[in-house]
């Protein structure tokens, strides 16, 4: 078995990835790929058991030339021997999938508009490269996505075959993923077409055969979008994730789906699934006759891996941790995959494929965590409405009825998420080994809780999920080991709405930590990526401003008194910078103590392991000092 590992470079600001090999037995340690080298990542086996890989490895020319660019490139490692690159694209491959039963591979990767190839691709970059030019003309999507600009390339799907030369399938859209799926013999490839600026709310399937690129089906449904593609082992049917999301006057709902390739029909797979979890890609069995099909989803702060029969009944395998990256074997009698939780990062794990609540057997994986400051367990409460809520917490390891622990509330962004997994970015482990308790609540509008969650919460982004909030943190400090006299409140994307909301709405927080966050509901319409999304909650604001009126935080600026640290991204194109500079002016207007650390280079969420540890330093400095009362200290390197 192979793993793509990321850990961080030796100079501490980056990440680099390396292949290893896990004994699916657990009975050998893990240990490196022979002759793989820093930046492999992606692994997968052709049909005839090569292992293929993405990475940007530099390739020199036999004939003595300086080496080739280090775009990242599909590579095949032979079992014996040196790896050799099989397919390179101008700009790089961002995807690949392999057919199960044919020597059939699909690539995503770009075209500029008006290119038809690889070759006039490469030529018009060159052409670009020569004349200076790095301006995009944008037609029919955004100008950014989340952490990153976007254009003036458009992804595309190409199919690769011993038989022939590369096939443009077809293309993803303006604003496409890396989102396709080979059928197991290679006859049929399934991507999907983002959806744009006349149609925002809605993306289209499209199955096209793989020789030739012509297109045999594609599906659609308005106010829908599908994801994560997958066949059936016969081919005749394509399995994905179809999400409608929330509107003024609807929940979200997100649930698998089965199409039928010969009569076009549409099956929900889970029409009862109330879970609500949010399930993840099918993996479907390998035995052809055989439709059983797994998938992972949040429940009550796990992710466990469901399976689905042949008559639709669901069974939960595993009883508590998150679940990512599963697999399964060519009998469909185990399962392999990431097991994490909130007190544990991901390892690799054996399931048996049908035995439910079972307790996972570890495979030996390198850098295993040993112990961690402090221990986890959960605070229960109920809603205004009478609804049943839960939460993490985190206890350092000295709390006690004689020593009180202050209290950190961090809510989850999302607001369609849940506190399930581990964490690199708002781990709560550091504020623990500082000595701070961590309450990690599951709102109004988090997922894992039945459909119900998303009702109660709808059209209320700073109403029902704040008090529910508010009730979790309040059944905490009703413990003896709690000080609720010391207690802060921080979050990141909709959690620091939320710090934004407690901000405004309570003096009860001796420091507040906001990053990332909407400030200004209306202003947020015209500065983010997805703000065809927003006016689907919203409404016009022009015609419809209830809930700008009711949720919007900066109408109750005012309020404000509780020292506040703004943390922001500068290439951020969900919550703009826009958001930040027009709270802390508030905050400066009204002299409301703040400091703001902006990471210019940083998207919607911190990533570099650098900027992460200043991150945190800068954020529990800032809290010692409004929180315990020490002296404030700058970080060094700020």
């Amino acid at each position: 078995m192979i793993a793509s590992v990321q850990s961080v470079d030796e100079s501490g600001t980056g990440h680099v990835t390396r292949l290893w090999e896990v004994d699916p037995s657990g009975k050998d340690e893990s240990r490196l790929v022979a002759r793989s080298v820093e930046g492999d990542f992606a692994p997968a086996f052709a049909a005839d058991g090569t292992l293929l890989f993405l990475s940007g490895r530099a390739r020199t020319d036999p004939a003595g030339d300086e080496p080739e660019g280090q775009d990242v490139s599909l590579w095949a490692m032979p079992e014996n021997g040196e790896a050799r690159r099989i397919a390179r694209h101008p700009g790089g491959i961002a995807a690949f999938t392999c057919a199960a039963h044919a020597d059939a591979i699909a690539l995503t990767a770009d075209l500029l508009p008006g290119t038809a190839d690889t070759g006039t691709y490469a030529a018009a970059r060159r052409a670009r490269e020569r004349a200076m030019v790095d301006a995009a003309l944008y037609e029919e999507t955004a100008t950014g996505a989340w952490s990153a600009a976007l254009g003036p390339d458009e992804p595309h799907t190409f199919v690769l075959r011993s038989d022939g030369p590369a096939v443009i399938a077809g293309s993803q859209g303006l604003a496409g993923t890396a989102d396709t799926a080979m059928s197991p013999d290679g006859s049929l490839v399934a991507y999907t077409r983002a959806a744009t600026g006349r149609d925002p709310d809605t993306n289209t399937v499209v199955v096209a055969v793989a020789a030739t690129g012509m297109r045999r089906r594609t599906f659609s449904r308005p106010g829908h979008q599908y994801y994560r593609l997958a066949f059936t082992p016969d081919g005749s049917t394509l399995v994905c994730q179809r999400q409608r999301e929330e509107t003024y006057d609807t929940e979200w709902r997100v649930t698998l789906v089965a199409f039928d390739l010969e009569s076009g029909e549409e099956t929900d797979l889970l029409p009862e699934f109330d879970n609500w979890p949010w399930p993840g890609r099918a993996v479907l069995s390998p035995v052809p006759g055989d439709p059983t099909m797994w998938f992972t989803g949040d429940e009550r702060g796990h992710c466990p891996v469901f399976r689905r029969d042949a008559d639709g009944t669901i069974t939960r395998l595993t009883s508590s941790g998150a679940y990512a990256s599963l697999c399964v074997t060519s009998d469909g009698a185990t399962l392999y995959g990431l097991r994490s939780a909130i007190d544990s990062p991901p390892r690799v794990v054996r399931l048996d494929a049908a035995t439910p609540d079972q307790q996972p057997v570890f495979v030996n994986a390198a850098d295993e965590l040993r112990s961690l400051p402090g221990t986890l367990t959960e605070v229960h409460a109920q809603g205004d409405d009478g609804f049943p809520l839960r939460a993490w917490l985190v206890l350092p390891e000295d709390a006690s009825a004689e020593r009180p622990a202050p209290l950190v509330v961090i809510p989850h962004g999302g607001p369609q998420a849940s506190w399930s997994a581990w964490t690199s970015s708002w781990n709560p482990w550091p504020f623990a080994a500082r000595g701070y308790a961590v309450l990690l609540p599951d709102p109004a509008l988090s997922t894992g809780y039945g459909q119900r969650m998303q009702e109660r919460g709808r059209g209320q982004y700073g109403g029902r999920p704040y008090r529910d909030v508010i009730a979790l943190a309040d059944a905490a400090l009703a413990r003896a080991d709690l000080d609720a006299a010391r207690t802060a409140f921080a979050g990141w994307s909709y959690g620091g709405y939320l710090a934004n909301r407690a901000a405004t709405g309570t003096d009860r927080f001796k420091a507040i930590v906001s990053a990332a966050a909407m400030w200004n509901l209306e202003a947020l319409q015209t500065g983010t990526d997805m703000h065809a999304y927003f006016r689907k909650i919203f409404g016009d604001p022009r015609t419809r401003r209830e809930r700008y009126d009711a949720d919007s935080t900066h109408l109750d600026a005012a309020r404000m008194k509780t020292p506040m640290l703004i943390v922001h991204g500068g290439r951020d194109h969900r919550v703009s910078m826009g958001q930040a500079l027009s709270l802390h002016s508030d905050l400066v207007r009204l002299g409301v103590p703040v400091r703001f650390l902006h990471f210019p280079t940083e998207g919607h969420t911190v990533e570099a392991p650098n900027h992460i540890r200043i991150m945190y330093e800068t954020v529990l400095n800032f809290l010692d000092h409004h929180v315990l009362g020490q002296e404030w200290r700058r970080p060094a390197l700020l």
